[in-house]
């Protein structure tokens, strides 16, 4: 392998973890909107969220980019392949990450609530200050992990046309013939991806004594 070439698929890594990093953090974003909308004792919120988390988990993700890169120009939305990728994996991972924060809030001792309570918080300020910081504590592991599995399903994100990772691995291996060189890249780099993930989620576990409340 070239150096050229091993250049194209550091490019085309840094590609995966940008998309991959942007979709982690909107599908935290409306993860927890979803979440919040599940717990609400209000049907008007808590069954969209409901349908929201079965579809986005039940339906595979490749199926999700299809349907989301053919919708959008039937909605009159003509946008980059990039940013579909990214409302796809966004809208997966969001799923996951309700759920995964829905075990977090509802493991909040009570008895910090009632304390709450008793201190006159508001609702509000009882979510900032209490409910949120313990359920992100508890939930960092799941978190973690899912974003080490959205990593590694971007490699799907090519079937709306984005040259992440793996495609470029299957192109320079169909033009150089040399297929198990360049997967074998691939799969080092996705390693040392997740690998740096992980150990990012263990430092912050300790930073956040996970477990400790």
């Amino acid at each position: 392998m070239t150096m050229r070439l091993f250049e194209l698929m550091l490019v085309a890594a840094g590609r995966t973890i940008v998309i991959s990093a942007i979709s982690i953090m909107l599908g935290l974003l409306i993860g927890l909107c979803v979440c919040a909308a599940k717990l609400s004792t209000r049907r008007l919120l808590s069954v969209p969220a409901r349908i929201f988390i079965s579809f986005f988990r039940g339906v595979p993700l490749i199926v999700q980019l299809l349907l989301i890169y053919n919708l959008l120009p039937q909605l009159g939305l003509f946008v980059p392949s990039v940013i579909a990728a990214v409302i796809g994996l966004s809208l997966c991972t969001a799923s996951y990450q309700a759920e995964n924060l829905r075990g977090g809030f509802l493991s909040v001792p009570k008895g910090l609530v009632e304390a709450g309570d008793m201190l006159g918080m508001t609702p509000w300020q009882q979510f900032l200050r209490i409910r949120a910081p313990i359920a992100l504590r508890l939930t960092v592991p799941a978190l973690v992990n899912e974003a080490i599995l959205i990593l590694k399903a971007s490699s799907l994100i090519s079937v709306v046309g984005v040259i992440e990772l793996t495609r470029m691995a299957q192109n320079l291996s169909a033009s150089t013939y040399n297929p198990l060189l360049f997967y074998s890249v691939a799969g080092g780099l996705y390693l040392v991806i997740n690998w740096a993930v992980a150990g990012g989620g263990t430092l912050a576990e300790r930073f956040m004594k996970v477990g400790r409340i």
